[in-house]
C-alpha cells in the first residue's frame, strides 16, 4: 500500500479554498457598499495566498477576513434602497438577478406588481378581506408606560374619619329621590373633567370614545375569542389563574388577605390581638354573600381548615354555591342560606326579608355576636350597557354594605367589590362605611385584570353603634324596591355638600378615581395593541406566577380532585402507626370499686353512655362508615342521614333519641360524640380533653 504524500493530501482542502475564495468573489461583485476593485484585489489577494502549499495558514485566515468583509458589505443590492434593508441580502440578490429595480415591477416590459405582497391582517373567522371600521386605527395612548409588574402592592388607607357616625335624626332628610338618571357621562365631582372627557373624546372620533365609560365599545366588533387572547397575552398576571382552586375569585382573596396581612384569616383588634383564640377552640366565623361558586369560601376554609365556620348566601341557580367543587377544603364548615325559607328561599339579597332572615341565622348560630368578617363579590352581566355598569348595579352594592352592618361583629371586618365610583350615590355609600369602619381604603389586587373597573372597598375594625347606620340603609332598600319601574329613583343617600365637607375624604376619592381611571385606559389600550398585533406577549407571566404564589403563601399544584379511597386505608392513614389493638379496648363500667381504684382522679373522664362504643371515620360529605374496633370487622355505611368534614375519625355511640311531644313525638337515631381523635386531618389526641370536646361544638 502506497503512502500518500502531503501534497495530495492537501489538495482537496486547497480546492475547498479556492471554491470559497470563488464564492466571495462572486457574492462581492453586486455590492454597492465599496468600490467593486478593492473587493476584486481582496478577493484576489485571497486566491493568491491560497495557492502556496507553505503559507496554507495564513492564507486560510486571510480567506476567511475578505469573504466576511465582502459578505457584511453587500447589505443592498443595485438597485434598491433602505426601504427594503430589511431583507437578508440572499434574497436581495435574488431580486436583483430577475432584474428588479424600485419602483418598477418584474418583467419583460416591468408589467409585474410593483409592491411587496404584505402578510395577512385577517382577524378571526370573520369574511376575507373585512376590515373593522375605526379598530385598526392606532390609539393616543402610550400603554409601554406602565408601571413594571411586581407581585410587591402598596395599600393606601382613607383618613381616620374624625366625624360621628350620623344618628337616625340627622339622616333623615338625607334619601333625596329624583328623576331616574341613565347617563354618566356627566358626572365629574368625584373625577377630573378633563381626563374623564380625554377619555370619552379620545382622538375624537365616536368609534374611539371607548375606554373607562363606553370602553369596551371598541372591542364589540372583535370575535369573542379574539379579545381573550389579547387579554390573556396582554395581562403580566394572567398565568395565576386559580392555582388548585375553584376559580379566580379564590385568588383574588388570597392575593388581598396576604396584602392586608392576613386581616381576614387571622383578623386581630385595633391592639392587634387576635380576635379569635385558638387555645379555646374558638372558631373563625365568616359570610360570604353573592359569591356564588364560591371561590372565597373555599381559599378560608383551605387556609384555616376546621378551625373556620362560614354562611353563605347568593341567588339560587346556575351561579349557586358549588360545595361538591370545593376540592381543596371541606365544604361541609361552610353552610348557605337563602335568607326567608332558608335552603328554600331564593337568595335575593335586594329582598329585605331576605336580609332579615340571614341575619337572624347568623346570630342565633354565632351567640349573637356575628360574625369576624364578611366577604361580598356581587355583579351581574352589563354587556352592551358597560357604561352603565355602576348605576345598574346601586342596589346591590347598597345591599352588600347593608349585610355587612347587618352580620359583622364589633371589631369585624368587610370587603366588597365595587365598580366605577363616579356618581354621588356610590360615593355616599363610601362615606357611611367610612365612617362606621376604623379604617377603609379602596384597592384594586393584581389578580383582577386591569381593564376592567373592578375594585375592592376593604373595611377594617366596625366600631359601635352603627344601628342607626343600617337602619337607614334598610329604609333606602325598601324605597328602591318601591320605585323600581319607575322613573324615579333614589339619587342621594348622603348630601353632597357632606361628602365634599370632608375635604380629606373627597380629595382620596378623586386620586383614587383618576388613578383608577388611567390605569385602566393603558390597560385597554394594551388589549387594543395585542388585537393588532397576535407577536405581542408578556414575556415575565410565569416568573410573576412563581412570585406571587410563594409570597402569598400557595402551593403551585395542579387542580385535581380528592381521590376515592376505602375507609380501612385511611383509617390507618389517619392512626399514623397506632397500635390497633387500642382501639379494641372497651370503656370500663363505673361502679363504686372501680372508683376505688382511680388515682388522680384527673386523669380519668366518666360519661353516661347509651349504646357501646364505635369509631366513625368521615371520607367527605355523607361518606360517613363505623367500625366497632374488633379486627375482625369491618367498616360500614353509616346508615343516617349526616355530614362530616374528610378525614375525621371520632369516638361516638349510636344512640336514639325521642322527638316532639305527645301523640307526634316519635324515636329518632342519633350520634353522641364521645372523643375526637382526627378532625379534618389534624391529629388532635395530643390536646386535653376539654379542648378536644369543644371542637366538636
Amino acid at each position: 500500500m502506497r503512502r500518500r504524500n502531503d501534497s495530495e493530501c492537501t489538495a482537496p482542502l486547497k480546492k475547498q479554498k479556492k471554491r470559497v475564495a470563488e464564492l466571495a468573489l462572486n457574492l462581492s461583485s453586486t455590492s454597492d457598499d465599496e468600490p467593486p476593485s478593492s473587493v476584486n484585489h481582496a478577493a484576489k489577494a485571497s486566491a493568491t495566498s491560497l495557492s502556496g502549499s507553505d503559507s496554507e495558514t495564513e492564507g486560510k485566515q486571510r480567506s476567511s477576513d475578505s469573504f466576511d468583509d465582502a459578505f457584511k458589505a453587500d447589505s443592498l443590492v443595485e438597485g434598491t434602497s433602505s426601504r427594503y434593508s430589511m431583507y437578508n441580502s440572499v434574497s436581495q440578490k435574488l431580486m436583483a438577478k430577475m432584474g428588479f429595480k424600485e419602483g418598477e415591477g418584474l418583467g419583460k416590459y416591468s408589467q409585474g406588481r410593483k409592491d411587496i405582497v404584505e402578510a395577512s391582517n385577517q382577524k378571526g373567522r370573520r369574511g376575507l378581506g373585512l376590515t373593522l371600521q375605526g379598530f385598526d386605527q392606532e390609539l393616543n395612548v402610550d400603554w409601554r408606560a406602565e408601571p413594571e409588574p411586581s407581585a410587591c402592592e402598596q395599600v393606601s388607607w382613607f383618613p381616620e374619619c374624625t366625624t360621628e357616625i350620623p344618628d337616625t335624626q340627622e339622616m333623615s332628610d338625607w334619601m333625596v329621590v329624583g328623576k331616574r338618571k341613565m347617563i354618566i357621562e356627566d358626572e365629574t365631582e368625584f373625577c377630573g373633567e378633563e381626563l374623564l372627557h380625554s377619555v370619552l373624546q379620545c382622538k375624537g372620533d365616536a368609534h374611539l370614545q371607548v375606554l373607562i365609560l363606553s370602553g369596551q365599545n371598541v372591542f364589540d366588533v372583535l370575535d369573542g375569542e379574539e379579545m381573550r387572547r389579547a387579554r390573556t397575552r396582554a395581562n403580566p398576571y394572567e398565568m395565576i389563574r386559580g392555582v388548585f382552586f375553584l376559580n379566580r375569585a379564590a385568588m383574588k382573596m388570597a392575593n388581598m388577605d396576604f396584602v392586608f396581612d392576613r386581616m381576614f384569616t387571622n383578623p386581630r383588634d385595633s391592639y392587634g390581638k387576635p380576635l379569635v383564640k385558638d387555645r379555646e377552640a374558638e372558631l373563625l366565623y365568616f359570610a360570604d354573600v353573592c359569591a356564588g361558586p364560591g371561590g372565597f369560601s373555599e381559599y378560608v376554609l383551605w387556609r384555616k381548615k376546621w378551625h373556620a365556620k362560614g354562611f353563605g348566601m347568593t341567588l339560587k341557580g346556575p351561579n349557586d354555591f358549588k360545595l361538591e367543587d370545593f376540592y381543596s377544603a371541606s365544604s361541609e364548615l361552610f353552610e348557605p342560606y337563602y335568607g326567608e325559607g332558608g335552603i328554600d328561599g331564593d337568595g335575593d339579597i335586594t329582598r329585605p326579608e331576605n336580609i332579615t332572615a340571614f341575619r337572624n341565622f347568623v346570630l342565633d348560630n354565632t351567640d349573637r355576636k356575628g360574625v369576624h368578617f364578611l366577604m361580598a363579590d356581587g355583579g351581574f352581566s352589563v354587556e352592551g350597557q358597560e357604561n352603565l355598569q355602576e348605576i345598574l348595579s346601586k342596589q346591590l352594592l347598597l345591599c352588600q354594605f347593608l349585610m355587612a352592618l347587618s352580620v359583622v361583629r364589633t371589631g369585624g371586618h368587610f370587603i366588597c367589590k365595587t365598580f366605577d365610583l363616579f356618581t354621588p350615590f356610590s360615593v355616599g355609600l363610601i362615606y357611611l362605611l367610612y365612617c362606621c369602619f376604623e379604617r377603609v381604603c379602596l384597592f384594586k389586587p393584581v389578580t383582577s385584570r386591569p381593564a376592567n373597573s373592578e375594585r375592592y372597598v376593604v373595611c377594617k375594625g366596625l366600631k359601635v353603634g352603627i344601628d342607626d347606620v343600617r337602619d337607614y340603609l334598610f329604609s333606602v332598600n325598601i324605597k328602591l324596591n318601591q320605585l323600581r319601574n319607575t322613573d324615579s329613583d333614589v339619587n342621594l343617600v348622603v348630601p353632597l355638600e357632606v361628602i365634599k365637607g370632608d375635604h380629606e375624604f373627597t380629595d382620596y376619592v378623586i386620586r383614587s378615581n383618576e388613578s383608577h381611571c388611567s390605569l385602566q385606559i393603558k390597560a385597554l389600550a394594551k388589549i387594543h395593541a395585542f388585537v393588532q398585533d397576535t407577536t405581542l406577549s408578556e414575556p415575565r407571566q410565569a416568573e410573576i406566577r412563581k412570585e406571587c404564589l410563594r409570597l402569598w403563601g400557595i402551593p403551585d399544584q395542579a387542580r385535581v380532585a380528592p381521590s376515592s379511597t376505602d375507609p380501612k386505608s385511611k383509617f390507618f392513614e389517619l392512626i399514623q402507626g397506632t397500635e390497633i389493638d387500642i382501639f379494641s379496648y372497651k370503656p370500663t363500667l363505673l361502679t363504686s370499686k372501680t372508683l376505688e381504684k382511680i388515682r388522680p382522679v384527673l386523669d380519668y373522664r366518666c360519661m353516661v353512655s347509651g349504646s357501646e362504643q364505635k369509631f366513625l371515620i368521615g371520607l367527605g360529605k355523607s361518606q360517613i362508615y363505623t367500625w366497632d374496633g374488633r379486627q375482625s370487622d369491618r367498616w360500614v355505611k353509616l346508615d343516617l342521614k349526616t355530614e362530616l368534614p374528610r378525614d375525621t375519625l371520632l369516638s361516638v355511640e349510636i344512640v336514639h333519641e325521642l322527638k316532639g311531644e305527645g301523640k307526634a313525638q316519635r324515636k329518632i337515631s342519633a350520634i353522641h360524640i364521645l372523643d375526637v381523635l382526627v378532625l379534618n386531618g389534624s391529629d388532635v389526641r395530643e390536646q386535653h380533653f376539654n379542648q378536644r370536646s369543644r371542637r366538636t361544638e
